[in-house]
């Protein structure tokens, strides 16, 4: 009797993780649309401005902890279903703001409610996928960040010019809160539980990656570990860096097209597109190569890093876009960094294969703390840059050295991608299920 084929359960879970973070992602980089008519409304300066795109992920960080922490007590299934209702009402929310202050505590109030997230997400492809699988896996969820914003960015840009900034709002709200339903309806974490995995998807699943394990409670001294490695350093550093380098985008790239090259809102909702298509490329492409090398027989260290570091060495071009006013000139630049930079997205690959396996929602929240600093740090600096200086020129040149900086803690901080053992004395508990 011939062996069954695997069934592709896994890749509806997949399918769900992508739309999830499509809807994520649009959610927290909305406002960088509606800003220019914000701005104008409220008499914005550049440092308001560098508040409102920063406060999001000023809370999103604080909360990682705790939201690492709930991951970890109830499961990633209804963490997310009430993250994702909770940040659809936030959104829709933002068009009752009257002036700054709303703006700002909605803002705030939004990064709260998305900290599950993505440290769900590694949760689940840690679950789902096996080893040779997961930069694949992580590379298209990832991609879900830039397929929204590439396909809603004219869509939404439309809205805001022809029904006003609020309508914008409300339209990505009403979609979150359809996303939770078919969340709660589809979404499985054990995959042993899931009607359509047969048992050779299972058998393929238990040979190389990691059953759900009995829920356990996190403690201060978990966390002063995962402080305490240099290679988790290494990678909470270059997180830093390629989230800044591309929170530029997601905040105030549409700003830079209008203010600086002098590009109608309309028309730099259709140019962004772009780069954003461009930086899809590049997160489908790492994570392809990343896998296809494995696969080859290339070591977990050069297969995992080499692909991340040729995306730093590449996103330093964006400082070209300062010598040019031609718009199709500043889209191919631009479109040349953020390619590069979805190059360099593919790091939760990484979180996923070092992290001690009993701290997997934990790490992925403190992970997730550094990841999402970046993004907290970058739009208010770029902020301050502009009121101090009165051009994006500066502020290139800040996310230039971003870059430089990603690249340098994969060269001397991350020395090797090989999963850690966790605090001595304590140990993982045992795999349920046929995993042993």
């Amino acid at each position: 009797m011939p062996t069954p084929r695997p069934s592709r359960a896994r890749y509806g879970m997949l399918a769900l993780l992508l739309a999830i973070t499509a809807v994520n992602y649009l959610d927290r980089t909305n406002l960088s649309i509606a800003l220019p008519h914000i701005k104008e409304e409220f008499a914005l300066s550049g440092t308001q401005e560098g508040l409102l795109l920063s406060a999001f992920s000023w809370m999103y960080v604080l909360a990682q902890l705790p939201g690492g922490w709930l991951l970890d007590r109830v499961g990633p299934k209804v963490a997310y279903g009430w993250a994702v209702l909770l940040w659809s009402l936030c959104t829709a929310a933002l068009a009752l703001a009257r002036g700054f202050t709303a703006l700002l505590g909605l803002r705030m109030a939004l990064g709260v409610a998305e900290a599950p997230a993505y440290p769900a997400n590694n949760k689940l492809v840690t679950t789902w996928f096996p080893h040779a699988e997961r930069a694949r896996a992580t590379a298209v969820y990832t991609s879900g960040q830039y397929i929204g914003l590439a396909v809603a960015l004219p869509l939404l840009s439309w809205i805001t010019v022809s029904l006003g900034w609020r309508s914008m709002f409300v339209a990505t709200g009403a979609l979150g809160v359809v996303l939770t339903v078919v969340w709660l309806r589809r979404a499985h974490e054990d995959p042993r539980r899931h009607p359509k995995a047969n048992a050779a998807e299972l058998d393929l699943l238990d040979a190389g990656t990691t059953a759900p394990r009995p829920r356990t409670r996190p403690t201060w001294r978990d966390v002063g570990y995962l402080l305490s490695r240099r290679r988790l350093w290494g990678m909470y550093v270059s997180q830093f860096c390629t989230n800044g380098v591309m929170w530029f985008f997601l905040t105030w790239f549409p700003s830079y097209l209008t203010d600086a090259k002098h590009i109608s809102l309309l028309d730099a909702g259709f140019l962004a597109a772009v780069p954003y298509l461009a930086a899809l490329a590049g997160v489908l492409l790492s994570g392809y190569w990343s896998d296809r090398m494995l696969r080859r027989g290339v070591s977990p260290t050069a297969a995992r890093k080499t692909p991340i570091m040729i995306g730093f060495v590449l996103s330093g071009v964006i400082v070209a876009a300062n010598y040019t006013d031609a718009p199709g000139l500043v889209i191919a630049v631009m479109s040349l960094a953020f390619f590069a930079q979805g190059m360099s997205a593919i790091g939760w690959t990484l979180a996923s294969e070092i992290a001690p396996l009993r701290m997997l929602g934990l790490s992925g929240g403190v992970f997730n703390f550094f990841t999402n600093l970046g993004g907290a740090v970058c739009p208010l600096v770029i902020g301050v840059i502009l009121d101090r200086t009165g051009s994006f020129d500066a502020a290139l040149l800040f996310v230039c050295a971003l870059a430089a900086v990603g690249l340098l803690a994969y060269v001397f901080l991350l020395d090797r991608v090989e999963r850690l053992p966790g605090r001595a004395g304590v140990t993982a508990p045992a795999r349920s299920g046929p995993g042993g």
